[in-house]
């Protein structure tokens, strides 16, 4: 009997700590970080479809989204979310000529896009088509995938557009990827 009791002290002892593990890892999920699964190939080639990513969730109370950073956009519908790259911050003026970005007039170096406009090139075409200039309204973000022949995004093509992208629906930015475990990287 005394056994019996030591046991079950035992067993209740672990309850304090497995609750605080489990508050700590719901309030990490919520308020830090969040595993998503990437949907489509707008990001090609830098996030894949069905790819696991980690976001960070810490922009609700740090408030900064920075030009190039890819983020996750809440949809119209609850279970839609987007990721993209941010391209113009509030106030740029963006416009795009001959797949050269210009952004407040100056041109942008695209790294990321690297192995699409050889693509595009290759076809004898233009990765981004031209347009603008256009200005970002204050509190709103200009967004556009990697991918940019497949990607509903802040440009209006085919009548599908994001549009100008609101601050209060940026849930998070993208920091790696998760899995498969054989594409595990940062995400820049």
């Amino acid at each position: 009997m005394n056994n019996h009791k030591r046991t079950s002290k035992s067993i209740v002892s672990w309850i304090p700590p497995l609750l605080l593990a489990l508050g700590l890892v719901i309030a990490i999920r919520a308020f830090l970080f969040s595993p998503m699964i990437v949907d489509g190939a707008s990001m090609e080639p830098t996030l894949h479809d069905h790819e696991r990513i980690i976001v960070s969730k810490t922009i609700s109370w740090t408030g900064e989204v920075n030009r190039s950073e890819i983020v996750i956009i809440k949809g119209d519908d609850p279970k839609t979310n987007y990721v993209k790259r941010v391209i113009g911050l509030p106030g740029d003026m963006i416009e795009m000529k001959d797949d050269q970005l210009f952004i407040n007039e100056q041109p942008i170096e695209e790294p990321y896009l690297k192995k699409n406009l050889k693509a595009a090139q290759e076809k004898g075409d233009n990765l981004t088509e031209d347009f603008g200039p256009i200005i970002v309204p204050e509190h709103n973000f200009f967004v556009m995938g990697d991918n940019r022949f497949n990607s509903i995004d802040s440009r209006s093509r085919l009548g599908f557009s994001l549009g100008f992208i609101e601050r209060d629906r940026i849930i998070g930015k993208s920091k790696f990827v998760l899995f498969p475990l054989k594409n595990i990287r940062l995400t820049k």
